[in-house]
């Protein structure tokens, strides 16, 4: 490991955007690319899980919107979008306690967005876990398939998001603000922001196009 990525930063100045050895990228850009790279590969996962879903509510018609009216609870929703904008608004103010240079405001900032996603997972695996008491599962037909795949699959990428925002806590607390702890909370950041917009397709196409007939 290079010594340059094990170097103290000091978030408040900046750093983050002078300009870094690729000429016309400033070496925040440079580092996050990668990373960029991975989320529109993952944005294509998701764009064709929704394609799916698009052709299998089309080839049921009415019958699919009454199907999500009787099967998922809207207001429970509701709540459950409540709670995941409030961790990625708590996230975004340890973004802002980042640029100041506040380790103890962006762990407090980091420690609210976890308890707040830890939540949304409780009421989304509550949901599930509902819904499979009463018999209603996957197996039942392909657009279930693609509707429970669709809401399985966004929870996993928010277990993946509170899991490394754990470990960014460890990884601050013992070596501050190093430019990889640095870098990797800016990823976190962009992660985190993409989960709540793929949140907010799950809950008008899925959510609430059953209350639309």
């Amino acid at each position: 490991m290079s010594a340059s990525t094990n170097t103290r930063m000091q978030p408040g100045s900046t750093v983050l955007w002078e300009k870094g050895d690729a000429a016309g990228h400033d070496a925040l850009g440079t580092r996050t690319f990668g990373f960029w790279l991975y989320m529109l590969t993952d944005a294509m996962v998701y764009a064709a899980l929704f394609a799916a879903f698009g052709v299998l509510a089309h080839n049921a018609g009415l019958t699919s919107k009454s199907m999500l009216a009787s099967v998922f609870d809207a207001q429970a929703a509701y709540r459950d979008t409540i709670v995941l904008f409030a961790s990625v608004l708590a996230y975004g103010y340890a973004m802002v306690a980042l640029k100041k240079g506040s380790r103890t405001g962006v762990a407090i900032g980091i420690i609210v967005a976890t308890i707040l996603g830890v939540i949304f997972l409780n009421m989304v695996t509550g949901d599930l876990e509902h819904l499979f008491s009463q018999g209603v599962v996957p197996q039942l037909n392909g657009f279930l398939s693609i509707v429970f795949t669709l809401v399985i699959y966004h929870a996993l990428h928010i277990v993946v998001g509170v899991l490394w925002m754990l470990v960014m806590l460890m990884q601050m607390g013992r070596d501050g603000f190093t430019s990889n702890v640095v870098y990797r909370l800016i990823n976190l950041r962009i992660f985190w922001h993409f989960q709540a917009v793929i949140w907010v397709f799950l809950f008008v196409f899925v959510y609430l196009q059953g209350k639309v007939i």
